[in-house]
């Protein structure tokens, strides 16, 4: 009777064993079967697998040019004249590389509408032109039309006039001539009459000595003329004397209205800014 209590757990011993080498043999098969490694070692367990993430979908938003509110849906317009840009390109030079008569006949039949759709256009422009006056090139600066040409030109002869006689007030003009010169002698009298109708004296400076007809006070040249480098003549500069500023005028026969138009640009007071190198003080190297 001693005997079969143990006997029993010997049995029950065995049966254990049997049943923990039996699961872990399935759970570790390379543990239990692998035994020529003994048993210092370390073996990774076996990752559980992760469940399924779930994508949410993404909502469809927007193209992205609505998106963008910096770009707006191009005019139907825009896209339509890119059309026939292209098509001309493309008939032109279909038209050069093969220049059959239907290649050719294409593309000039294309162009002709091109240039009447540009003069439909010319003449809409025109006639906004007409009655917009701010809109109108005709009526901005100088006028095209002889007549109000005319009256332009008279305007700012007068204008003009009476900045010069302004001007007279300290300035004169330096009138540099050779006695031997024949345009001398012809753009004296011009000169002449400017300064009587105008109000700005004329001091005249002969560099050879010689005379011209209304210039009888006329002095003789004692160096301005190599410190101005006058090298052609008849030469016109403005002078202001207390200060010393002459600016050059022309050079050669000028009419009356190229003096008025000379004087009044030499007069404003950017002149100076624009064409430095025109300034110069007298006796200056």
């Amino acid at each position: 009777m001693q005997g079969t209590p143990r006997l029993m757990l010997l049995v029950l011993a065995g049966a254990c064993a049997s049943s923990a080498a039996s699961g872990a043999e399935n759970d570790s098969p390379r543990f239990w079967g692998d035994t020529w490694r003994g048993w210092h070692f370390y073996e990774d367990p076996t990752p559980e697998p992760e469940p399924p993430r779930s994508v949410q979908p993404k909502p469809a938003g927007p193209p992205a040019a609505a998106r963008d509110p910096r770009r707006e849906p191009r005019p139907p317009e825009l896209v339509e004249l890119e059309r026939l840009r292209k098509r001309v390109e493309d008939l032109r030079g279909i038209a050069v590389m093969r220049p059959t008569e239907a290649n050719v006949r294409r593309y000039m039949e294309l162009e002709a509408k091109v240039v009447a759709q540009a003069s439909t256009f010319a003449d809409v422009a025109q006639r906004v032109a007409w009655t917009t006056p701010e809109l109108d090139p005709s009526l901005q600066g100088r006028p095209v039309n002889a007549k109000a040409l005319e009256v332009f030109e008279a305007q700012q002869m007068g204008d003009r006039s009476r900045s010069i006689a302004e001007l007279g007030r300290d300035h004169v003009l330096l009138f540099f001539f050779r006695g031997d010169c024949p345009y001398c002698h012809a753009f004296a009298p011009t000169l002449e009459a400017f300064q009587g109708r105008h109000g700005i004296r004329v001091e005249a400076v002969s560099l050879d000595g010689g005379a011209l007809p209304g210039f009888a006070s006329a002095r003789r040249d004692n160096g301005a003329a190599t410190a101005l480098r006058v090298a052609q003549v008849p030469a016109v500069y403005l002078a202001q004397p207390f200060t010393g500023r002459i600016v050059p005028i022309g050079f050669g026969v000028l009419s009356e209205s190229q003096l008025l138009e000379r004087i009044s640009a030499a007069a404003a007071p950017a002149f100076e800014a624009m064409v430095p190198s025109a300034v110069r003080q007298l006796g200056a190297p």
